[in-house]
């Protein structure tokens, strides 16, 4: 089993903008975290991941960091940080910090510097190259649309950035750029932090000379995956950092590494590889996506068939080779009810289905903040209700393009990264208990009868029920280090699977739609001898032994005789 305590926690993601304002200045602050940790212990969680809270303008929601040892001031000062470090650690919960390295914002001093001159010490620091043919360097395309090359008069240069423009590209090749990153690194892991998320850890190598992609249809711009995302040097890179670094503190590290399979995720988060205890893949996020990346706003249906098999492939291959980090939503993602279940009829019961699912499963769970209440999408009426960098870029862009409004915002609605984003519900009274000051971004109008309070008086409610699993989780062995194996593979509407450990063994059961289906029991299970650790539904007392009619988004967990 090779025990881990990351292995056996469960992490809950905040968001820190958006989760409780202590200030009154509708922003969300380190202190309004501090004031929830009861909750979060209460709820079970071991491991707190924080995104940014480093000095930023903010272009990016705090992935644009100016300076990577300073607080950004409206989320508090490092007294805060420190005192929530302490808190959490007092309470027996960890602090993950969100960490960027791919880039930087174009307000830190290294950037400033960089710019300045092309002899600067810090010029290379940054990815600079002169215009091609009176346009940019190559033809790749940033994530936020438009092409990944900004122009800057000072030099008469570009400087690339995957992301928006304020975000520019560092430059791994300098090995001074690399001692600059480790030795901040150290400094966080003296200060006590207990592990680091890596943002876009799987970009920090471009290809070679960055050539242009393919681009057969001539257009202005095209992705590039292939040149930029998980290169083999980013191996090298990893290593050393864990060699020299990680590996001296007991800490946890989680990759984002999109554009993989579980066998190149191996690379990185092998048992034997040095680098990563866990990596976020991308593959069941882009399951109602015409293509991966800028394909998310064409939407098309997911399939459970297509979840089943990505899902799969990844408990089997990482089982006793690497682990998992197994997440449904979090910032950059919609609401997992309005997405894999069914915020309007089943909201409660959907909710709690896929709580199963997430907790169920071999690997690390990630819950982000609301998650454990089913808050939904906002489905904002108009684009002057968004905020968010990427979603205002597609926005303009399809504008310019002639798309009409209504399709825009149709796809908006179903997958703006701001359907995370909006404010924590703690209650029904005015902006939800988040603040009192109006929020930076609106509260979800269903905040009267979703929220926190509410939720924690119901002892049927989606809360109580992740409590409940959570606590399942850390009473049955089986449930954080049992072998997963799919059974019913084309069934297309029920995904069941065991979970197998030593001498306990695991029956999970999930309804995936508002149909009844029946589950028939697999003839190697004897019915009889089985126990309901956990259900959505209360079981009915004429059910058939052998044959189980299942109700709309049913959920069960059977510990089993071994």
């Amino acid at each position: 089993m090779n025990p881990k305590w990351w292995k056996e926690s469960v992490v809950y993601q905040i968001y820190p903008i958006s989760f409780k304002d202590a200030s009154g200045d509708g922003i969300g602050d380190l202190r309004g975290v501090t004031s929830k940790l009861d909750y979060l212990k209460d709820l079970g969680v071991d491991v707190i991941w924080l995104c940014p809270i480093y000095k930023s303008p903010n272009h990016d929601n705090g992935y644009d960091i100016s300076d990577y040892c300073d607080i950004q001031p409206e989320y508090g000062t490092m007294e805060d940080f420190d005192r929530l470090l302490r808190e959490a650690h007092s309470r027996g919960m960890k602090i993950m910090m969100d960490l960027v390295l791919n880039h930087t914002s174009n307000e830190h001093p290294w950037f400033i510097e960089s710019k300045s001159s092309e002899d600067n010490p810090k010029r290379d620091y940054y990815i600079w190259r002169k215009g091609k043919n009176g346009g940019p360097p190559n033809n790749w395309e940033s994530y936020f649309s438009g092409s990944v090359w900004e122009y800057d008069s000072t030099t008469d240069s570009y400087y690339l950035h995957l992301y928006a423009k304020q975000q520019p590209d560092l430059n791994w090749d300098n090995q001074a750029v690399v001692d600059e990153l480790h030795d901040m690194i150290h400094w966080w892991l003296k200060k006590g932090v207990d592990g680091f998320r890596f943002d876009a850890i799987a970009h920090i190598v471009k290809a070679q000379g960055l050539p242009d992609a393919d681009n057969p249809n001539r257009l202005p711009t095209v992705r590039a995956y292939q040149l930029f995302s998980n290169l083999d040097k980013v191996h090298t890179l990893l290593q050393n950092l864990h060699d020299q670094v990680l590996f001296h503190y007991d800490i946890m590290t989680v990759g984002e590494t999109s554009g993989l399979g579980p066998h190149q995720a191996l690379d990185y988060v092998g048992d034997t590889r040095r680098e990563l205890n866990m990596v976020f893949q991308f593959e069941h996020m882009y399951l109602d996506a015409e293509s991966p990346g800028s394909g998310k706003w064409n939407i098309k249906p997911w399939n459970l068939l297509e979840l089943k098999k990505v899902m799969s492939e990844w408990q089997t291959v990482l089982h006793n080779q690497g682990w998992n980090a197994n997440y449904l939503e979090n910032h950059d993602q919609p609401r997992s009810v309005s997405r894999f279940g069914n915020d309007l009829n089943y909201r409660v019961e959907s909710a709690k289905m896929l709580a199963t699912f997430l907790l169920t499963l071999e690997g690390t769970p990630y819950i982000f903040q609301g998650q454990e209440i089913g808050m939904t999408n906002p489905s904002f009426a108009s684009i002057e209700d968004y905020r968010d960098v990427e979603t205002l870029n597609f926005y303009h862009d399809m504008r310019e393009k002639g798309m009409p409004e209504e399709s825009i915002m149709k796809a908006i609605r179903k997958k703006s990264r701001d359907n995370a984003r909006t404010p924590m519900q703690w209650d029904n009274s005015e902006n939800a208990g988040f603040s009192k000051a109006q929020p930076w971004i609106n509260v979800n109008s269903n905040y009267m009868e979703v929220n926190v309070a509410a939720a924690q008086k119901d002892p049927n409610s989606i809360y109580n029920y992740y409590k409940e699993l959570i606590a399942l989780r850390k009473k049955y062995k089986v449930i954080v280090y049992g072998e997963y194996k799919l059974l019913l593979p084309l069934d297309p509407e029920i995904y069941a699977y065991t979970r197998t450990c030593e001498d306990e063994r695991l029956l999970v059961i999930l309804n995936f739609f508002d149909k009844q289906p029946v589950f028939e029991w697999p003839r190697e299970i004897n019915p009889e001898g089985a126990k309901l650790l956990i259900s959505n539904y209360k079981p009915s007392s004429n059910e058939n032994v052998n044959k189980l009619t299942l109700r709309p988004y049913e959920s069960r967990v059977y510990l089993l005789d071994s």
